[in-house]
């Protein structure tokens, strides 16, 4: 039985305008739930606002950084204002790069970190007194695989990964008494626009050609762990196979990841 109703869920989504972003905005608001939108991309961010509309969604528009503070504070003053109260959080803005560590500079991992991890835990904590007042409260993370199983000429993103996933499963801990839950979304790879933006692709990456996900499977997967209260999902036969293996078999795991990444 569906523990969670997705119809009427008030849900504050980042990185919106594109990739999982953006299925799971079509999705959400498919479903019948009223969403704040966050993304960089302004334009792009009021195209989607006027899809969703005109399609009977409720929408309301953030644009900017979700880096900074002041971006920040007006996704959850305009939860406040909007709703009075916030029923799911979903950290989903995120950014990468390939390329061998050593030959990389210190701007690398200092944004994908900002991204991919102070902003979603800076972020929540803005959101945490809202959703204390929400009904069935949910925060979503968005990881990855490789925050369980880490491969070379992606040390900052699989650092940034592995610190999400560490956060989410200290907070779903501290949280439960309060009655929020928290779901570690983990896909593969999955056909988005994340390796054309990504800050730096100095790093062949070989694992890009054995397929992906859809972003919109990923988006329906997604909600259905969303109304169901998973705390993890990890979305792709692959992943699961890597991180059964890692577990399992690690010695090995290393050898191949060391000779083919």
């Amino acid at each position: 039985m569906a523990h969670r109703s997705i119809p009427g869920l008030r849900t504050l989504l980042t990185g919106a305008s594109s990739g999982i972003g953006l299925a799971l905005a079509r999705e959400l608001a498919a479903q019948g739930a009223p969403l704040i939108l966050n993304a960089r991309r302004a334009d792009r961010l009021e195209q989607l606002g006027d899809e969703l509309r005109r399609r009977g969604g409720q929408v309301f528009l953030v644009p900017g950084d979700i880096t900074q503070p002041e971006v920040r504070r007006a996704a959850i003053d305009c939860a406040r204002r909007e709703w009075d109260g916030l029923d799911c959080l979903i950290n989903n803005a995120g950014v990468g790069a390939s390329g061998v560590f050593s030959e990389a500079e210190e701007p690398r991992l200092r944004r994908i970190m900002e991204v991919n991890f102070f902003a979603p835990t800076e972020l929540t904590r803005l959101a945490l007194p809202l959703l204390a007042r929400g009904r069935r409260p949910l925060i979503v993370n968005v990881g990855s695989v490789l925050a369980h199983r880490a491969v070379p000429r992606k040390s900052e993103y699989c650092a940034s990964k592995f610190a999400l996933h560490g956060f989410s499963d200290a907070l779903r801990a501290e949280l439960a008494p309060a009655g929020i839950d928290v779901l570690l979304l983990c896909p593969s790879t999955t056909a988005t626009e994340f390796f054309d933006q990504m800050l730096e692709d100095r790093g062949k990456l070989p694992w890009r050609k054995w397929g992906s996900m859809s972003s919109e499977a990923v988006a329906r997967r997604a909600v259905r762990a969303m109304r169901r209260g998973r705390h993890e999902l990890i979305l792709s036969p692959g992943g699961k196979l890597l991180v059964w293996f890692d577990r399992w078999l690690p010695g090995l795991v290393n050898r191949l990841v060391a000779r083919w990444g």
